[in-house]
């Protein structure tokens, strides 16, 4: 009977720290949509009516 007993143990233990892990997940998930959503407020925003000044970037040289 001890043995079942450690096979249920080691199962609840297996899914506490599977519990623990999402948990943490979902923490960090939240911590970064809160820097991105701060980020995004704090960035100065580009004009859209600004046009791009001669043609600096319109050609690209890409050697094999």
């Amino acid at each position: 009977m001890s043995e079942v007993g450690s096979v249920a143990q080691s199962y609840g233990m297996e899914a506490l720290s599977a519990n623990l892990a999402k948990k943490q997940q979902v923490q960090e998930g939240s911590q970064t949509l809160q820097l991105l959503d701060s980020t995004a407020k704090s960035a100065p925003q580009a004009s859209a009516s600004s046009a791009p000044v001669g043609n600096v970037g319109q050609n690209i040289n890409i050697r094999v």
